[in-house]
């Protein structure tokens, strides 16, 4: 039985000279956690407002739960739960009051639904208080259960991470597992690479090209190059030799260790280290082989798509 819920086939979008997406293709299975991956202009924000019927492509085809998106979009849209990265709160009106008027809005009145919704969120000490008055984190979960308030099967949600504490973010996404839990498929968008970890499949576009599509461990198993992790000072120091060898292809700082990129067969941690001594001034602690991290595949397959043009 065919699964798809979402099915994207070669979606184009231009705004004057800027081609926001281009022949983007791609498929989501009911049950997912699909991330969308990329730096800001990547193209998220005009993938989802299209996915969300607020905008049109200028090509491709789009269809949801097995409908055409562009012709049967009133009929789709019950189904979707949409929270934009600009999301409408009124902040004169209360959380009770905001709920009810979304609750108005999508026609849907479960009381207990509501409730449940707000104890997922952990809002209800705070009913009465004006959504202007909420921290950045409420508000977004304010927005995230307004969004849910109808029982959508598929939830659109534009960085809805962005700005907020490390904590709120946590929480926002044990927010979405829990709706994940109830069965409902989710599509999010975000620039952290560590919220891919999260997702069941991630895409990583960038200028509105799809680079990549997989489960994060198996795109980590993709690299295609070993990397060493270095801990030496001066840190900065070390990493701009490093940079410089012909064996290295990507040097990071991450925290007090450096996080390398080499070519195959090009160099071992022994090999590191006799590099490092080599570099005046410079005190080597360890060098070891690493597991390949995202942002490390994320930069090789913009590297890769800068030479091929």
């Amino acid at each position: 039985m065919d699964r798809t819920i979402v099915r994207v086939e070669h979606l184009e979008k231009q705004f004057g000279p800027v081609r926001a997406l281009a022949d983007l293709s791609f498929a989501v299975d009911e049950g997912e956690i699909f991330g969308i991956i990329g730096p800001d202009g990547a193209g998220k924000t005009t993938l989802l407002r299209i996915l969300a019927g607020v905008l049109r492509p200028d090509a491709g085809s789009l269809q949801l739960f097995g409908r055409d998106l562009l012709r049967e979009l009133e009929r789709a849209r019950p189904l979707i739960g949409y929270m934009p990265q600009n999301f409408s709160l009124y902040g004169d009106l209360t959380v009770r009051e905001n709920l009810l008027f979304f609750s108005t809005m999508y026609g849907a009145s479960d009381p207990a639904w509501m409730d449940r919704l707000l104890h997922f969120a952990r809002l209800e000490r705070f009913m009465d208080r004006r959504a202007a008055q909420l921290s950045g984190g409420m508000q977004k979960k304010l927005a995230l259960i307004g969004a849910m308030i109808h029982r959508p099967r598929l939830l659109l949600l534009d960085e809805p991470t962005t700005g907020v504490d490390p904590v709120s973010r946590r929480e926002l996404w044990d927010l979405l597992s829990e709706f994940h839990l109830q069965g409902v498929t989710i599509l999010v968008t975000t620039p952290y690479l560590d919220e891919a970890e999260r997702c069941t499949r991630v895409a990583l576009i960038h200028r509105g090209r799809m680079l990549a599509i997989d489960a994060p461990d198996r795109l980590r198993a993709s690299l295609g190059h070993p990397v060493i992790e270095v801990i030496a000072r001066p840190i900065l120091q070390v990493h701009a030799a490093l940079m410089e060898h012909p064996g290295v292809l990507e040097a990071v700082v991450l925290g007090d260790r450096i996080r390398l990129v080499v070519r195959e067969g090009s160099l071992s941690p022994e090999d590191m280290e006799g590099v490092v001594r080599a570099i005046p001034g410079a005190i080597i602690q360890e060098a070891r082989w690493a597991a390949p991290r995202l942002e490390e595949v994320f930069a090789h397959l913009m590297r890769r798509e800068a030479v091929d043009g």
